[in-house]
């Protein structure tokens, strides 16, 4: 049994780096329902649960420091590569089908509640809220919402479970209904948005090791530093210090986003590497208890996910939306950056680097978005 930190780290970051090996080097249809990250969790959660690790003050002091300091550091190297001036140049029919997807996975979300909340447990909605975070932008969001809210590690692997597979169900649904956009648009009188043009933004270079290490270096004081700036700002029943923090590890990144900083490589590699890394650590401190109520909150992602189909399709009606938009907006929400462009260029090459910038709006509205919904959430829940 580990009963020190650095055995545990070490474990930590071996689980973390097996599943994306493996994918990257056999590509198993597996990952096409449960992705890495999923399996991640689940890894960890079964060693903790077979007591590979004890709860010592060392490892559980330990989780708590990696926890609190690198989900800022996370969340201020996503928002590195969102350039806000290239998503307003999108134009407002673009910019429009994403508010009304916002908007129909925000009422979709209420409404899913009130349909099961006697079926939910006492904090049921917590698992919601912050799986909203993840369907505008993705796990970092829900991970970041879940740590706002007071979210208990165990209901996390539902969380993420429902998300893998609404999410894997969807994205089936999304690709099928392409060949639907003639009929689709001659209904909602629109013109197909495949010739829109925009202009392709330059591939990144590569990591490097410094660019490696500064990004890291300027991620963990951006996560040393934005405690204290919240430490200064005002709390109340839903705004906590943690949320604070929160957003202004945000908006530091949103800020050097728009420096020559930028272009600096390796922000993107870091941040993914962190990623998986949380998701490892906080399935380190819960178990397989969480799992029980999945079905539950299946049913209600899979009905989020069917009223949000619903409105979307009224607001595309309304506002004369195609097929092609209206398909790649949903995705950015629920399913991120990296499945969209996917779907864009099946729709339409020309339409990749729209779906790119909507999934990375997605991830600088996804907390904030989580955060709303758990307000309402946990009103209703009273």
């Amino acid at each position: 049994m580990i009963e020190s930190v650095w055995p545990y780290l070490a474990v930590m970051l071996l689980v973390a780096g097996f599943w994306p090996a493996i994918e990257r080097r056999f590509g198993w249809k597996v990952f096409d329902i449960l992705p890495p990250i999923v399996l991640t969790y689940l890894s960890v959660t079964a060693l903790s649960v077979a007591g590979l690790w004890s709860a010592s003050p060392g490892i559980h002091a330990a989780q708590s420091v990696i926890v609190g300091h690198l989900v800022p550091a996370l969340l201020f190297l996503l928002m590195i590569s969102c350039d806000l001036r290239a998503i307003f140049r999108l134009g407002p029919r673009v910019l429009g089908v994403f508010v009304c997807t916002s908007i129909s996975l925000f009422i979709a979300f209420i409404v899913a509640f009130l349909m099961f909340r006697h079926w939910l447990p006492g904090d049921g909605w917590k698992p919601l809220a912050s799986l909203s975070g993840s369907w505008v932008g993705g796990t970092a969001n829900l991970i970041a919402v879940k740590q706002a809210i007071g979210m208990s590690d165990t209901s996390l692997a539902t969380a993420l479970l429902t998300d893998a597979l609404c999410y894997s169900m969807w994205v089936v649904v999304l690709f099928s209904v392409a060949r639907l956009a003639p009929a689709f648009n001659r209904w909602t009188r629109a013109t197909s948005s495949a010739d829109l043009i925009v202009t392709e933004t330059a591939p990144r270079a590569p990591a490097t090791m410094d660019g490696v290490l500064l990004w890291l270096g300027f991620a963990l004081l951006v996560a040393a530093l934005a405690p204290g700036v919240a430490a200064r700002l005002p709390v109340g029943s839903m705004v906590s210090a943690t949320t604070w923090t929160i957003l202004i590890a945000t908006v530091a990144g949103l800020i050097v986003a728009h420096t020559p900083l930028a272009r600096m490589p390796g922000a993107q590699a870091v941040s993914s590497a962190l990623l998986i890394s949380v998701v490892a650590v906080l399935a380190s401190q819960s178990s397989f208890a969480g799992i029980a109520a999945a079905p539950i909150y299946l049913l209600c992602g899979v009905t989020v996910i069917a009223l949000h189909a619903v409105l979307l399709c009224a607001a595309a009606r309304v506002f004369h939306f195609d097929l092609y938009l209206c398909g790649i907006s949903s995705l950015a929400h629920i399913g991120g950056v990296a499945a969209t462009p996917v779907l864009a260029a099946t729709y339409s090459r020309s339409l990749v680097p729209v779906g790119i910038l909507l999934a990375l709006l997605g991830y600088i509205l996804g907390t904030g978005f989580g955060l709303v919904v758990a307000a309402v959430l946990s009103r209703l829940a009273i």
